[in-house]
């Protein structure tokens, strides 16, 4: 059985861990760090945990646990390891942004891997430390990955993707309050979203002379969970010829569905699934891609990374049904 820490229990991402973890078949969670919440329990944070799970935040560290999660906030999580050790042992698997690009990975000699299966499968078998990428960043690197491996991208992406109010975390704020974000809808950092770091070096990793621009604009939606991406460019290639490379590429990526029919949010959301849908008009790809930014954005894609660093199958814990409706 797996031995898990959660360090930053109270938020949207530590409660999806603790959702999902508790039925899975391999994994028991040891201790859920919180210095707000030590020695009150989850349901004060989590209330979809009433009458689930019997278990207290806690101030306390047990560093002799087999895998820890951090959900911290962005850039907090280099210097909690600073202050905290881990026996050597211990995996670790960071939320947050701190080690994503390959000029961060490097920390006191061991470097983080960047946790997507579909792009580092072999490398995270083998991983003590990993890098969970951002939620845009999974719901696009997997909507342009088969196009950089067959080296056919050759003009700008231009990206516009919808996620919801979750995505900005649980300490509210002015943009996500019901009364601000309801019948609302904005766009944020705008061509300077900071997952276009992580998207670059994926693609280039797979195709090294692409350096066009991905031209990317992020919107706030009117909902809590989700990420609807829409992305075009232009490919000389037949649908039928682009539809088959995107098929041989995710054939062994159990997560991953292609189609060419049309594609809504709610087919994916509460799951770990992400949904590619390819239309073609002209030499125009339009490329939509649907994940759910708490699971396969955030604590789904984790436990995945989790379930291959311990030789699982991947797959275990995350048959996760969707909402539907």
């Amino acid at each position: 059985m797996i031995n898990v820490g959660i360090i930053g229990g109270s938020g949207y991402t530590a409660g999806e861990l603790i959702r999902i973890l508790m039925f899975h078949s391999h994994a028991t969670i040891d201790f859920v760090y919180s210095t707000t919440n030590a020695g009150k329990p989850l349901s004060v944070a989590h209330h979809d945990l009433l009458g689930d799970i019997e278990m207290n935040f806690t101030d306390t560290v047990n560093p002799n646990v087999n895998v820890v999660f951090l959900c911290l906030g962005h850039g907090k999580s280099k210097s909690f390891l600073e202050q905290n050790q881990f026996a050597t042992e211990t995996k670790i698997i960071d939320l947050g942004n701190d080690f994503r690009l390959a000029k961060d990975a490097t920390f006191k000699g061991n470097s983080f891997v960047y946790g997507l299966p579909e792009l580092n499968k072999v490398a995270i078998k083998n991983a003590q430390y990993i890098a969970n990428p951002g939620c845009f960043a999974t719901a696009i690197q997997l909507a342009l990955l088969p196009l950089a491996q067959a080296g056919i991208l050759t003009t700008d992406v231009h990206i516009n993707a919808t996620t919801g109010s979750t995505g900005a975390g649980v300490s509210p704020s002015e943009t996500t309050h019901f009364s601000w974000r309801s019948n609302n809808m904005s766009h944020y950092k705008a061509f300077d979203h900071q997952h276009l770091g992580e998207i670059n070096q994926s693609v280039n990793q797979l195709q090294a002379d692409y350096n066009n621009e991905l031209i990317f604009v992020p919107n706030r939606g009117d909902f809590a969970r989700g990420i609807f991406a829409t992305l075009y460019t232009t490919i000389e290639e037949s649908l039928e010829a682009v539809a088959a490379k995107y098929d041989h590429f995710y054939k062994d990526h159990p997560f991953v569905t292609i189609t060419t029919i049309d594609i809504n949010m709610k087919q994916v959301v509460q799951t770990n699934k992400c949904i590619i849908s390819l239309l073609k008009k002209g030499n125009r790809l339009l490329i939509t891609s649907v994940v759910d930014n708490l699971v396969k954005g955030a604590s789904g894609q984790a436990i995945q990374n989790m379930n291959l660093m311990f030789g699982l199958e991947e797959t275990t814990g995350l048959h996760l049904k969707p909402s539907g409706f």
